[in-house]
């Protein structure tokens, strides 16, 4: 709904140049703070001349400066997105122009239009968001990330507390959830909280909280000439956008998760982590995850409130955020994984495939010899080696590396899998004593695969992380492994059934170990 000043703008905006390509064919779409029309190649968000508890665009210089702030924001991720502000104002004559003399009357922003279809909800639905696609968007973040200006604070569990409170207030007095669960549900919240209160501390004084998107799913995420592009960040609070930056990464892992689409998850997580390095944030991710669930959770019971048409749909859903976050926030036991096997028999995958299905949500860390042998020489993975970089000595410091990793990982309480040939007996020996350091359970998978079989693939490959060629492999082949105690596995077939069977020996081992 919109008054009657806001109804002239836009219709002068639907006959304006910024629409002259066919001001018949624009949609309108009204949101609970903007209007928006939708042109072939524009798209102009005006927003709504309303006060709200969390907003205030009740003036149109309130508006210009949101506005404003809002194109200054998504620059740092959409800059061919976002074209700029566009002020309207009313002439001496008393008509609307665009960017006139006159005083100001209201303000859009103007945008290039996209198509909706590449939105990442909607290609979620249609099973077409691809690895690349996914590894490409953690990068993107990784590096969007890594340029905004820290902001140090002392309050960083305060800053966290907060949130919280909000999903408090907006829970209490609905009648979407019943109140004992919802005091079960704040309880919970709340002892997690006060253990990780310490960690959220030292995380602001690091400068781990920044000025972040704030509002990272996926229907903020489209294709722009083919590239994942982050868009739609809010802008209109500073405080709630202002935010550890795993806080910010965890709406989009939340929304995967809850898609069911967890391989996706932990690949987001992996790759984001490969670039950062922020590995000590490690044991919040779950937390942060079942935050943001729970902020969907109030928002979708708000929401049923006011609905004529799909309000149990909506109820629905709220139930669905609601009963996320609180597995979110049961307790997993951290383990460590090594899979083992020579070069080409698949232990990337298997391990890509396994880690979602580990230790805390949204999985495992996986940490893999060939990538951190490219991270000492600060190399893409795609990128080939030397043979210098396979020295021996070399060798054993990239093990030392994932040795390190996976004891500090672990014993925050996080997953790992580990991902290397471990061939010889000391290497193998090197990352059980990790998990014993840790104080952890440690399963042992070795990967059985044929040598004419490793041979092939090996030979097939191209823009992998590994540099292996066949004349590795059948040096590897020539080289005795030793006993191997670990648990063998069948490395041939589908890559499911591989995840599969490997899945089900952990699942067997433990329970034997547990016995």
């Amino acid at each position: 709904m919109k008054d009657e000043s806001q109804a002239k703008v836009i219709a002068f905006l639907r006959q304006s140049e910024l629409f002259v390509d066919d001001p018949e064919a624009i949609e309108e779409v009204t949101t609970h703070i903007s209007h928006l029309l939708l042109g072939h190649e524009t798209a102009v968000k005006l927003k709504r001349a309303l006060k709200r508890p969390y907003v205030d665009f009740s003036t149109p210089a309130l508006r210009l400066g949101a506005a404003e702030r809002e194109v200054e924001l998504n620059r740092r991720t959409a800059p061919h997105l976002y074209r700029g502000v566009r002020r309207i104002t009313r002439e001496a004559s008393g008509d609307l122009a665009l960017d006139g003399a006159g005083e100001l009357a209201d303000v859009v922003v103007e945008m290039a239009r996209f198509d909706e279809d590449t939105l990442f909800d909607r290609m979620a639905v249609a099973g077409t968001l691809t690895d690349d696609l996914i590894e490409s968007l953690a990068r993107q973040i990784a590096e969007f990330h890594r340029d905004i200006e820290a902001m140090p604070r002392e309050d960083g569990a305060a800053h966290m507390a907060g949130v919280l409170d909000v999903n408090e207030a907006a829970l209490a007095g609905g009648d979407v959830f019943a109140e004992e669960a919802v005091e079960s549900f704040n309880a919970r919240f709340r002892r997690k909280h006060a253990q990780l209160a310490d960690l959220l501390d030292r995380r602001g004084r690091e400068g781990m909280i920044r000025r972040c998107h704030g509002d990272l799913h996926l229907r903020n995420i489209c294709l722009v000439d083919g590239e994942p592009t982050v868009f739609d960040c809010l802008e209109f609070d500073e405080d709630l956008g202002t935010t550890d930056l795993l806080y910010d990464l965890a709406f989009l892992l939340m929304d995967l998760w809850h898609r069911d689409l967890r391989s996706h998850a932990n690949l987001v997580l992996n790759r984001y982590l490969d670039l950062t390095g922020d590995e000590g944030g490690l044991p919040l991710v779950p937390y942060f995850m079942a935050v943001r669930a729970a902020v969907r959770a109030h928002v979708a019971a708000t929401a049923s409130v006011d609905m004529e048409d799909g309000a149990a749909e909506k109820r629905d859903e709220a139930k669905s955020y609601f009963d996320l976050a609180l597995t979110l926030l049961d307790d997993k036991a951290p383990l460590l994984v090594a899979v083992g096997g020579l070069s080409g028999s698949g232990k990337s995958t298997v391990a890509r495939m396994i880690a979602p299905e580990i230790g805390p949500a949204p999985g495992a860390r996986t940490l893999s010899s060939d990538r951190l042998r490219k991270a000492r020489y600060g190399v893409s993975p795609q990128t080939r080696l030397g043979a210098e970089a396979y020295a021996r000595e070399v060798t054993a410091a990239v093990y030392r590396d994932l040795f390190d990793h996976a004891v500090a990982i672990t014993e925050g309480g996080h997953a790992v899998v580990a991902d290397a040939t471990f061939s010889t007996p000391p290497e193998r020996s090197a990352i059980e004593a990790a998990a014993i350091e840790a104080g952890v359970p440690f399963r042992g998978i070795w990967l059985d695969v044929p040598a004419e079989e490793l041979l092939r693939r090996v030979g097939a490959r191209s823009g992998d992380p590994s540099d292996a060629t066949p004349d590795v492999v059948r040096r590897q082949l020539e080289r005795a492994t030793g006993a191997i105690g670990w648990s063998s596995v069948d490395g041939e077939g589908s890559t499911a059934s591989v995840r599969d069977r490997v899945l089900s020996k952990l699942e067997k081992t433990g329970d034997e170990t547990a016995a």
